[in-house]
C-alpha cells in the first residue's frame, strides 16, 4: 500500500512538473508574440492592412468593379511593395472620417492613408509619419448663391463631415454657424444637393475636384485656416513601423513615385487648375 502511495505521489509530482513547464512555455510564447514588432507582425500575417476612404475621389474611392482606387491607394500599393515585396499583399480597409483613429487603435488596420490631416489633437492619439500632401480648408456652394467669405455663413447652415478638420475649425472659431454633420462624404454632398445646407466645407483639394465634376457648384472660399499636411498614421505602439514609413515617404518622393501617383489619379481631375507643387510635399 505504501509503495502504491509513493508511486502515485511521484506520478502526480511528475505531472505537476510537466504541467508547470508547459504553462511556462505557453507564457513565454505569449510573451514572445507580444514582443514582436509591428513590422514583424505584418510580415508574419503576409499582408498589410491599410485604411482608405471609399467615397472621396480622387483620393480614395471604390470603382465599378469594387476595387479601391485613388491617390492614397496608389501610395498604399507602393508602400506595400517596398514593405512586403508585392503590392498585391495589401488589404484596403474602408473607413469613414470619424473612425480613422478608432480603426488603428482597435487594430483593424496597420496604417491609415485616408486623407488624414495632421493636427495636435490627433497626434495625442496616433503617430504621424512624414507627410506626403499639403492641404487647407475650402467652402463649396451652389451657383447663384456662392459663399465667398466665411462671414457670409453667419446664421446659415454649413455641412461638414463629423470629426474632420472642418468640423473642428468651425466648432472652435465660428460657434454662430450652424453645423450639419454626417459620417460619410456621400451623405454630406447629398445634403448639399438636397438644399439641407447653404454650403459645405472640406479639404480644398477634394472640393476642387468635386466642383469640377459637378457643374452648378463653385468653391467660393478656396483656402482658409492653417496650411496643413496629410500623412500616414500608425498606432503609438508601432515605433518601428513609424520609423520605416518616415524613410519610405522620403524615398517615394525622391524616386518620383508620388509624382506618378499624382499624374495617374489627380492630374486627370484637376488639369491645370491645381499643380503637383500645390499639393505634393516634395523631399530633396
Amino acid at each position: 500500500m505504501k509503495k502504491t502511495f509513493k508511486k502515485l505521489t511521484a506520478l502526480f509530482a511528475t505531472a505537476a512538473l510537466a504541467f508547470g513547464l508547459s504553462a511556462c512555455n505557453d507564457k513565454e510564447q505569449v510573451k514572445e508574440t507580444k514582443q514582436a514588432s509591428a513590422i514583424e507582425q505584418i510580415k508574419q500575417a503576409g499582408k498589410v492592412r491599410i485604411g482608405v476612404f471609399s467615397d472621396k475621389p480622387p483620393f480614395g474611392y471604390v470603382d465599378a468593379q469594387g476595387k479601391s482606387q485613388g491617390f492614397d491607394v496608389e501610395i498604399g500599393k507602393a508602400i506595400t511593395k517596398d514593405l512586403l515585396g508585392d503590392e498585391n499583399k495589401v488589404e484596403f480597409v474602408l473607413v469613414d472620417a470619424a473612425n480613422r483613429a478608432e480603426y488603428l487603435l482597435s487594430k483593424k488596420v496597420d496604417i491609415i492613408l485616408a486623407n488624414f490631416t495632421v493636427t495636435a489633437a490627433r497626434k495625442e492619439v496616433v503617430d504621424f509619419a512624414n507627410p506626403y500632401m499639403k492641404v487647407a480648408l475650402g467652402v463649396v456652394s451652389k451657383n447663384g448663391e456662392v459663399i465667398t467669405n466665411l462671414e457670409q455663413l453667419k446664421d446659415k447652415t454649413l455641412i461638414v463631415d463629423k470629426g474632420t478638420t472642418a468640423d473642428i475649425f468651425f466648432t472652435k472659431n465660428y460657434p454662430n454657424i450652424k453645423l450639419l454633420k454626417f459620417e460619410q462624404n456621400t451623405e454630406t454632398f447629398e445634403a448639399l444637393r438636397d438644399g439641407r445646407g447653404d454650403a459645405l466645407s472640406n479639404d480644398n483639394t477634394f472640393l476642387f475636384a468635386w466642383a469640377k465634376q459637378n457643374p452648378g457648384y463653385t468653391v467660393g472660399v478656396k483656402s482658409f485656416g492653417d496650411q496643413d499636411v496629410i500623412a500616414p498614421a500608425v498606432r503609438k505602439d508601432a515605433p518601428d513601423l513609424l520609423n520605416w514609413l518616415n524613410t519610405e515617404i522620403v524615398k517615394l518622393s525622391k524616386e518620383g513615385v508620388l509624382k506618378q501617383a499624382y499624374e495617374k489619379t489627380l492630374l486627370p481631375v484637376y488639369g491645370d487648375s491645381v499643380s503637383e507643387s500645390d499639393i505634393a510635399v516634395q523631399y530633396k
